[in-house]
């Protein structure tokens, strides 16, 4: 579950992108007047973002309510009632762009997420995200690739070593760079990035946690799974395309990173409709 104040933090800087020193034009509508809205999906879609989208109201007004039919997580088809709302009109429309933002964007990252999960269900091997993600928001589309089913890798630089080209190019060798991971951070994870089979062959010989296999061909992949033979756990990645998915799956990989997921992520189309103003 993301932390309250992720959300809140998430919410505020929309706010204050959206809405900065006030709605020029909410404020034509007079201040007592009501309204009441709904929240529909256009089209299929994994649900994701409700904490977002009612934080955003609860900031800017928290007089207004919304009761939501469905929860993070859940598959909805076209046309769709996804939540209602009540309160002030002004508030409402207000929040409305900044609401749908949040509440669609994450269920694209979800939904996209739910596609790829699906593709490889019943092979054993696991989706993971990238740290290719939108500036900011991080945390919210991580949870949302959660929320479709797929599984979080590192959240950021801090908490796991990912040892790619460029640090090995730096420290001298696969070998160098995994020793002088175990020196500083002897209780981390450590996963290095191979090219050949020659190089997942030292990694193996050297103790690595975790090898990525860098866009290697399919009988590479499954050579890769034979000379492991439970070693290490093994992570295909490079210019994964939802239709090669299952293929890569199949080969016994424990994991197939997508950068796609949040990277090249579809809005959901969604509409919020008034009923009275």
């Amino acid at each position: 579950m993301i932390p309250s104040d992720a959300v809140r933090d998430d919410v505020r800087r929309a706010l204050t992108e959206d809405v900065g020193g006030g709605d020029l034009t909410a404020a034509l509508i007079a201040a007592e007047r009501r309204g009441e809205a709904t929240v529909i999906s256009r089209e299929a879609a994994v649900i994701c973002g409700v904490a977002w989208f009612t934080g955003v109201y609860d900031q800017l007004d928290p007089g207004v309510t919304v009761t939501w039919h469905v929860r993070d997580g859940d598959r909805v088809e076209p046309n769709s009632l996804l939540c209602d709302l009540q309160g002030a009109a002004r508030s409402l429309v207000t929040g409305e762009r900044t609401a749908l933002n949040f509440l669609q964007l994450l269920s694209g990252t979800a939904t996209a997420a739910q596609v790829c999960a699906d593709t490889v269900r019943g092979t054993g091997t696991h989706i993971l995200d990238t740290r290719k993600t939108i500036p900011g928001l991080r945390q919210a589309q991580k949870y949302a690739v959660a929320a479709g089913g797929c599984t979080n890798h590192r959240h950021g630089l801090y908490d796991a070593v990912l040892i790619k080209e460029n640090h090995i190019m730096a420290a001298g060798s696969i070998t160098a760079a995994v020793q002088a991971s175990r020196n500083l951070h002897a209780d981390t994870t450590v996963e290095v990035e191979a090219e050949t089979l020659a190089e997942l062959e030292e990694a193996l010989a050297v103790g690595a946690d975790i090898v990525l296999l860098d866009n290697f061909s399919l009988e590479d992949l499954r050579r890769a799974v034979q000379i492991t033979r439970g070693r290490a756990r093994l992570e295909a990645s490079g210019n994964v395309e939802e239709q090669g998915l299952r293929a890569i799956a199949e080969t016994g990989v424990d994991y197939i990173s997508v950068g796609a997921i949040t990277k090249h992520v579809r809005a959901i189309d969604l509409s919020m409709r008034f009923r009275k103003l």
